[in-house]
């Protein structure tokens, strides 16, 4: 079995130390998102402050980084989310965690909070760190140009914006052209004055069977030849997952009111945002290149590029406003990048800030003078610039729209979208009741990608077929969310594992790198999945979350979702409680919603809450 470390930086007392992750835990969570929570859960005592000092960031990459296998160099941020509370994993893309890993280390865990801006820099034999002032104010593009130039082309970064440094409480980081977003991991960043972490490194890599790796990417490759969804996603990206959703009638509109955009099919198609397509790029050893960059070549934003915005950014800045141009979507998505913004929590709350200006509950007082009206898509686009800066009513929205409803008031918690105060994806609930119970009981709040209910939008028919509506099927969620957690451990691309190379493949690769032979045997690398949700979850049940947590908004529960003026008969949440009676007996949890003492036995990872 390979031998892994880390590296810890304390920026309060400046001490920096490498450890060996242990033989146990190599062997029981693998690597990427099982490191992840281990030492996260370990690391820290409960009920820290997300912005104190004692909160733990880990910036992890996966087991496979660096090698010939394809989309299997993402790179996670885990840490206590500033804005539910709760556990945070976040993840992105680019070549960082493969730099990461040619650096020799599993991860760098980053304590303690620095008095002044500073940034780490890291290499196979040394860590610093730096001075960051000269950084502070920048936003990612030029800070990452700066670290390369200061410390050599076969330098990568992560980085902050603006809105990390402000300690808007849905901040993301960045690495070339790629960022994870949610949950808040870069306002984390912010807190503790660090602005970046930079690896300078010269590729190298330390694989257990080398040739066993080797033979297995291979296979892999050749099954992306033949992978219609593979093809598929290289030319479009997810630049055209609207046309599914609103032909289904899930395309949330008018902060979760509505499931269908008027005249979507008019404006904001795929081909629409091909017609302006100015490049494509993609992550380190990923042949799709399923990033599409866009430039804006006429009206009030005309020469505006953006890299993207994919869809849930294109939905974010169409969607809750009911707008249909996609020149301001494009802007938009380019001023969250230049401030450092997760644009779906930025949409929602955009959104949100929308209904209550609707409702009489904000005022043109309020809002600094901007006319928050349906389709003023240049008032949204000043909105988000104030959120990114924290300027007036931006102060407020910097907050989520969770806090920013209890300081609104005047019963503006009504109109608040969330899930354990994380504002929810392109994806309405009542219409995608999988999706939707997914992010009631994900234990990031809500997130597609923790649980991606592929059964409810793509009609996928593993472990098996679905009606969407239904509320009987606590298996899926179970299935769809201890899946995303094994295919995280690698970490691979969400949309990878669909190309025709998984499961198999994926478990040869793993064992190949680690030298952990279980890894061999498809059950035993799902077994490693379910451990992970269960320590997940009992970071947060020690945070104090339960039951009452698992919940989805009011409106869901009260109200027919709205699709061309009709309320649809069975888009409304008739039973959550009862789904949460089923989904925790799927789990072996209590029925608060803790992990057993009977599941933890059973899973072997007892050790892991001493």
């Amino acid at each position: 079995m390979n031998s892994y470390k880390y590296i810890r930086v304390n920026l309060s007392t400046g001490e920096i130390s490498t450890a060996q992750i242990e033989e146990r835990v190599v062997r029981d969570f693998i690597g990427g998102r099982g490191f992840g929570a281990y030492h996260l859960l370990k690391a820290q005592p409960a009920g820290v402050d997300p912005l104190g000092d004692q909160n733990n960031l880990l910036f992890l990459t996966g087991p496979l980084a660096g090698g010939s296998a394809q989309s299997v160099s993402r790179w996670m941020v885990v840490t206590k989310s500033p804005l539910t509370g709760a556990f945070a994993r976040s993840v992105g893309g680019a070549d960082f965690g493969a730099w990461l890993q040619f650096a020799g280390y599993s991860f760098i865990q980053v304590t303690g909070k620095a008095e002044k801006p500073v940034y780490i820099h890291l290499t196979s034999d040394a860590c610093q760190i730096l001075d960051a002032s000269d950084l502070w104010g920048k936003d990612p593009d030029q800070t990452q140009e700066i670290l390369q130039q200061k410390h050599g082309k076969n330098t990568r970064s992560a980085c902050i914006g603006v809105a990390g440094e402000k300690l808007v409480r849905y901040a993301a980081i960045f690495s070339a052209r790629r960022s994870a977003s949610r949950c808040g991991v870069g306002t984390v960043m912010g807190a503790k004055k660090l602005k970046a972490i930079a690896i300078t490194a010269q590729r190298s890599l330390n694989f257990a069977d080398p040739e066993a790796f080797q033979a297995a990417a291979k296979e892999q490759i050749a099954a992306y030849q033949h992978s219609p969804g593979y093809k598929a996603h290289a030319d479009m990206g997810t630049t055209d997952t609207q046309s599914v959703t609103n032909t289904l009638g899930i395309y949330p509109v008018k902060n979760f009111r509505l499931g269908r955009l008027e005249d979507w099919d008019k404006t904001i198609t795929g081909q629409h945002y091909r017609s302006i397509r100015t490049g494509t790029f993609g992550c380190y050893s990923c042949p799709a290149h399923c990033g599409k960059a866009h430039t804006v070549p006429e009206g009030p934003y005309a020469g505006i590029q953006s890299d993207g915005p994919e869809y849930e950014s294109i939905w974010a800045f169409t969607g809750p406003i009911a707008s249909t141009d996609i020149y301001a979507s494009v802007a938009a998505d380019a001023l969250c990048d230049k401030l450092g913004l997760d644009t779906i929590s930025t949409g929602n709350c955009v959104g949100f800030a929308y209904e209550l200006y609707e409702k009489g509950i904000i005022t043109r007082e309020d809002t600094g003078g901007l006319e928050l009206t349906y389709g003023n898509h240049a008032a949204m686009i000043e909105l988000i610039r104030k959120i990114g800066n924290r300027e007036g009513i931006g102060n407020i929205l910097a907050e989520g729209v969770l806090r920013a409803a209890k300081i609104f008031d005047r019963g503006a918690e009504k109109y608040a979208i969330h899930c354990k105060g994380m504002e929810p994806p392109a994806y309405e609930p009542r219409g995608a009741k999988n999706m939707g119970f997914n992010y009631a009981t994900a234990n990031i709040g809500a997130s597609h990608c923790y649980g991606y209910a592929g059964q409810d939008v793509f009609g996928a028919p593993f472990p098996r077929k679905v009606n969407r509506f239904e509320e009987g099927n606590a298996d899926i969620v179970v299935f769809n969310q201890d899946n995303a957690a094994k295919n995280e451990i690698g970490i691979c691309c969400t949309f990878s594992t669909n190309w025709g190379w998984h499961p198999d493949i994926y478990c040869r690769l793993l064992a190949a790198a680690t030298g952990v032979k279980e890894c061999l045997d498809p059950k035993y690398v799902a077994l490693v999945g379910e451990r992970i949700m269960n320590l997940e979850r009992a970071f947060n049940v020690r945070e104090g979350f339960g039951r009452k947590d698992d919940v989805l908004p009011e409106r869901m529960l009260t109200e027919n979702l709205i699709v061309d003026g009709v309320p649809v008969e069975n888009a409304r949440i008739k039973d959550m409680q009862g789904f949460l009676d089923r989904y925790y007996a799927v789990r072996g949890w209590t029925s608060d919603g803790a992990p057993s003492a009977e599941k933890i036995a059973e899973l072997g990872i007892g050790y892991a809450l001493k």
